[in-house]
Order: structure tokens, then C-alpha cells, then sequence
């Protein structure tokens, strides 16, 4: 068996069930989830780049497999963190939610309203790619609060009117009856320690792929297993895990030069690539085809 260390993104099934069904295992991988930088990512900071906890096992130089959204993959190889695998990604909702009882209505009635995101990643990015097209980006105003725990008790203490959520963080917000005002879909990309052979890299998507196939055959048999991205302080809520979502799907599939070139000019135009070290594709991908 090889070692190798993951952190969930906590959006998945897919991870859950490779664990849970020894997909992983079969594969020749013995991979240990580091369960404290899930749960780390889950509650409030306001830490600057490079020191929020998915940064960590990197900033410390631990070998490690992650993801995060394809801007944030990409951004954070180009800081210097690892590099982005370009042959995979997945597939995510995102939404804005609010108050049932909040005057906005509509995503132009999100102008000027602060939003509760975390610091970029997925839940930053998406703000401007999807309001962008809605009003100008100087009236986009996403707040840093940090991980989806926060975000979500941010609407549920009203301190924020809105905040932008990532899975199961959907599935939990309308089950306590808050409202979607804007969603949609946005791809990811795995961001891993480039000490890691290639066919460990493999055998490790290999078992997201089977994990994804199973899901596929039959997902009612897994919806329970969001509990592991269920903050602690939300565990003794009733939750209808039957009514979830799957969460972001595996695509075996890679992304395009054209798309990262398109990425980057995105980053660029939202002022956050301002932590760039070294841009260029060649330099900062890691493909493990």
C-alpha cells in the first residue's frame, strides 16, 4: 500500500463513498483524510492568504492531494502552492442565498450588499463570474468571513442578508427555508504536492471515477454519508439527508488550455492575482496523463 495524505473539500460524495467502498484500497492507496483541516475549514476566520487551513499542508510542506475551485486551484499553483492537475475536474453548485423574508429578490438587488465568502475560493470566485454579467464589479462586495459553517450561521444570525454556499451548505440552507436568489454550476480542479508519482496520482482519481460510477448507479445508498461534512455545531439538527443533493460529480475529463488562458484573464480582471508568483501553464500544471 502507498500513503497518501487528502483533504476533503467537504462538497463531495464521491470522496465519502471511494473511503467508505475501499475503492481507494483496491487501488493499492492506504489514504489518510486529514479530518482536522476539514473541520478547520468549516468555521470562521478572517486569515490572509497562505494561512487559512486548506493552505497549511502545503505552506508546511506536507505531501497532499486537495481541490478547490478551478480559480483556486489555479491561483494557488501560481503562488507557489503545489500545482493543479489539468487531465480531471469536477463539477459544482454554487449559490447566493438570503432571508425568506429579505427584499432581494433578484440578483441586480444584490449591488452593493456585502456577502459572505470565503477568502478566494469557490465561494469568492463565483461571486463576480456569475453577478458580473448582472451590475459592475465595483458594486460586488464579497466579504471574507471563511469557511461554509460560518457562512451559513452568517444567515442565520442575520449578520449577513447574504452569502454565497457551496454544497451540502445548499441542501442545509433550503432545509431551513432560506432562499436561493442566484445559483448555478462552476467546474474544480485537484491542487496536489508534486513529490507524488504520477500513478499514485492516477490510481487516486481511478478511485474517485469508480466512487462517481457507484453514485451514479445507485445514489439514494450514499446520501447519508454527508454527515462528514456536517459541522459539529450543526449535528444535532434533523436533517433529511434523503433530500440532498450529490454535490459536485467527478469528471474524467481534462480541462483546456484555452480554458486555463480564459481562467487566468478572469483572475486578472477580479484583481486577484495580485499573489501570483509564476503564471505559465507549462510551469505551474502537473499533468498525469
Amino acid at each position: 500500500m502507498t500513503s497518501v495524505k487528502a483533504f476533503p473539500s467537504g462538497m463531495r460524495l464521491n470522496e465519502y463513498v471511494a473511503m467508505e467502498e475501499d475503492f481507494w484500497r483496491d487501488e493499492g492507496l492506504d489514504v489518510e483524510i486529514l479530518w482536522n483541516d476539514l473541520k478547520a475549514q468549516m468555521v470562521r476566520f478572517d486569515d490572509d492568504y497562505k494561512e487559512r487551513p486548506q493552505d497549511r499542508p502545503f505552506v508546511q510542506g506536507e505531501q497532499t492531494i486537495g481541490s478547490a475551485c478551478s480559480w483556486g486551484s489555479i491561483s494557488n499553483a501560481a503562488a507557489g502552492m503545489g500545482k493543479f492537475v489539468p487531465d480531471v475536474h469536477g463539477v459544482s453548485p454554487w449559490g447566493i442565498y438570503v432571508r425568506e423574508d429579505s427584499d432581494i429578490r433578484k440578483p441586480e438587488d444584490l449591488a452593493d450588499v456585502p456577502i459572505a465568502v470565503g477568502v478566494r475560493a469557490g465561494s469568492h470566485f463565483n461571486v463576480p463570474w456569475h453577478l458580473e454579467k448582472y451590475m459592475p464589479l465595483e458594486r460586488i462586495k464579497p466579504v471574507n468571513v471563511g469557511g461554509f459553517r460560518a457562512r451559513l450561521t452568517a444567515l442565520i444570525d442575520d449578520e449577513f442578508q447574504a452569502s454565497s454556499l457551496l454544497p451540502p451548505q445548499i441542501d442545509m440552507a433550503e432545509q431551513l427555508g432560506f432562499r436561493k436568489v442566484i445559483g448555478g454550476e462552476f467546474k474544480t480542479l485537484w491542487w496536489v504536492d508534486e513529490r507524488y508519482p504520477k500513478e499514485v496520482l492516477r490510481a487516486y482519481f481511478r478511485g474517485l471515477q469508480r466512487a462517481e460510477e457507484a453514485i451514479d448507479a445507485d445514489q439514494s445508498r450514499y446520501l447519508h454519508l454527508w454527515h462528514y461534512s456536517v459541522p459539529p455545531e450543526f449535528k444535532d439538527r434533523d436533517w433529511d439527508y434523503s433530500k440532498f443533493s450529490r454535490g459536485e460529480r467527478f469528471v474524467n475529463e481534462p480541462i483546456s488550455r484555452e480554458e486555463f488562458e480564459q481562467l487566468m484573464e478572469e483572475v486578472e480582471r477580479w484583481n486577484l492575482n495580485d499573489i501570483f508568483q509564476d503564471g505559465d501553464y507549462d510551469r505551474i500544471a502537473l499533468s498525469v496523463a
